[in-house]
C-alpha cells in the first residue's frame, strides 16, 4: 500500500467536512482532487510571473514560456513518447478526440468506411465517431460486452476487415471498470490497416504508460483526473500521422506566415494550439504528473486495486446489491446497484454520512443498456483512499438497506 497518512496530508481539501462529518472522497474517477504543489504553481503564476506566452521578449513572457513548454517534456516522458512535439495540448481528452475526428477522419474516412468502438465508451468516444460517420457515410460497428464486463475479442476479430479505418477504444472503462486488453487491440487493428485511438482517462492516474510498447496511433487523456488542474489535457499522435493531419482551428501561434494571399502553418505541436492556451492549467500538469510518476505507477495501481479488492468483500455481504463489472482485468472503482433503491437515492443517502460518489450512467448510456439498468453507483479510488474510506463507504450503505430492505 502507498503511505496514505503522508500523500492525504498534500491534499488540503481532505481536511473538510461535509454535513457534520469528515469527507470520505470516493470520486475520483470524475475528478480527482489536488495536492498542494498543483495548487501552488496556479497560485505562483498569478503572483510572480504571470504574461502571455510564445511572444513576449519581456522576462515574465519568456518564464512563462518556459514553464508551460517545460510540461511538455513532463508529458512526454509521463506517457513515454518519441517526441515531445506528439503532445498535442487540447482542453480534454474530449477535445483531443473530436480533433482526431475532424481532421484525421475528415482526410481519411469516406463512404462505406467502417469505424470500431466498443459497447463501453464514454460519450465522448462515441458522439464525434456517429458525427463524423453521419458526415461521411460511414459506418459505427460495436464490440459486444460479456456478462462480467469485458468485452468480446472473438467479435472483434470479427469485425475488423478492410474497410476498417479506426479502432477507438478506453483503456479502462470510466463506468464500471474493466481494464481493457489495448496492446492486443492496436495490434489486430494495425494487422487489419487501420488505426487506433485510446481513451486513457482513467488508465492515466493508475497505469504506467508507454506509447512504444503499446504502438497506439493517437491516445488522450485529461490532467483533471490525474490530480492536475482542468481544462488542459494531452492528445497524443504519431508524429507522421500529425504531419499528414490538416490545422484544425486557424488563429494566433497555429500560423507560420500571414497574407491575404494565402497562410501557412506552424510545426507540430503549434499546428493545432491555436490561441492563448490555458497557461495557469499547462504549467500546473506538470506537477501533478510528477507527484504521480514519484509515487511510481505500479504502485499506484496495486493500491487502486488492493482497495477494490476490500471494497468487494465489505459490499458483498449486502445480498440486495450487484457489481456491475466482475471481469479478472478490473481498475480501480466499483460500480453497483442495489434492490428498490435508485442509484441517485443512494448517492444522496451516502452524501448526507460525508462519502462522495457518483450515481447515474457516468456518460455511458450504451452500457448501462447492455445491462438493462438506468445506472450505477460508482465508487473511485484515489492515491489518498484507505481502508477506512471503504468501511465508511459500507456503513452508510448499511442505512440504505435499513431504509430501502
Amino acid at each position: 500500500m502507498l503511505d496514505t497518512a503522508k500523500i492525504r496530508a498534500d491534499f488540503p481539501i481532505l481536511n473538510e467536512q461535509v454535513h457534520g462529518h469528515n469527507l470520505v472522497f470516493l470520486d475520483s474517477a470524475a475528478s480527482a482532487q489536488k495536492p498542494r504543489a498543483v495548487i501552488d504553481s496556479e497560485v505562483q503564476l498569478y503572483e510572480k510571473y504571470y504574461a502571455n506566452i510564445h511572444r513576449g521578449v519581456y522576462k515574465f513572457s519568456q518564464d512563462a514560456t518556459e514553464a508551460y513548454e517545460k510540461t511538455r517534456g513532463t508529458v512526454q516522458k509521463f506517457i513515454g513518447a518519441k517526441h515531445e512535439h506528439e503532445c498535442i495540448f487540447v482542453r480534454g481528452a474530449t477535445e483531443g478526440i473530436n480533433l482526431v475526428a475532424k481532421t484525421w477522419g475528415r482526410q481519411n474516412v469516406g463512404p462505406d468506411d467502417e469505424i470500431i468502438l466498443s459497447e463501453l465508451e464514454h460519450h465522448s468516444n462515441i458522439v464525434p465517431w456517429q458525427m463524423l460517420a453521419e458526415e461521411k457515410g460511414a459506418l459505427i460497428k460495436v464490440i459486444p460486452v460479456l456478462e462480467d464486463g469485458s468485452i468480446d475479442m472473438d467479435a472483434y476479430k470479427n469485425l475488423l476487415n478492410e474497410r476498417t479505418k479506426m479502432v477507438a477504444v478506453a483503456h479502462i472503462s470510466n463506468s464500471i471498470g474493466t481494464i481493457l486488453p489495448v496492446a492486443e487491440i492496436i495490434a489486430l487493428a494495425h494487422d487489419a490497416g487501420a488505426l487506433t485511438l485510446i481513451d486513457g482517462c482513467q488508465a492515466a492516474p493508475h497505469l504506467p504508460i508507454d506509447m512504444q510498447a503499446l504502438d497506439a496511433d493517437f491516445y488522450v487523456f485529461s490532467a483533471h483526473k490525474a490530480y492536475g488542474p482542468t481544462g488542459i489535457g494531452v492528445l497524443y499522435g504519431k508524429e507522421k500521422h500529425l504531419d499528414a493531419m490538416p490545422p484544425w482551428q486557424g488563429g494566433g501561434d497555429m500560423i507560420d506566415t500571414v497574407s491575404f494571399s494565402g497562410t501557412t502553418y506552424n510545426g507540430l505541436p503549434h499546428k493545432f494550439e491555436a490561441g492563448t492556451p490555458n497557461i495557469a492549467a499547462g504549467i500546473a500538469m506538470a506537477p501533478a504528473l510528477d507527484y504521480l510518476s514519484a509515487l511510481g505507477l505500479d504502485r499506484v495501481h496495486a493500491h487502486g486495486l488492493e482497495l477494490r479488492d476490500y471494497a468487494v468483500k465489505k459490499l458483498s455481504t449486502y445480498n440486495s446489491l450487484r457489481i456491475i463489472g466482475t471481469s479478472d482485468h478490473q481498475g480501480a472503482l466499483i460500480s453497483f446497484v442495489m434492490e428498490h433503491a435508485h442509484p441517485h437515492d443512494i448517492g444522496t443517502i451516502l452524501d448526507r454520512r460525508g462519502v462522495a460518489v457518483r450515481a447515474g450512467h457516468h456518460c455511458a448510456q450504451p452500457i448501462m443498456e447492455r445491462f438493462e439498468i438506468p445506472g450505477t453507483v460508482r465508487a473511485s479510488f484515489g492515491i489518498y483512499n484507505t481502508y477506512d474510506d471503504i468501511d465508511r463507504l459500507a456503513d452508510a450503505i448499511q442505512k440504505v438497506v435499513e431504509i430501502f430492505g
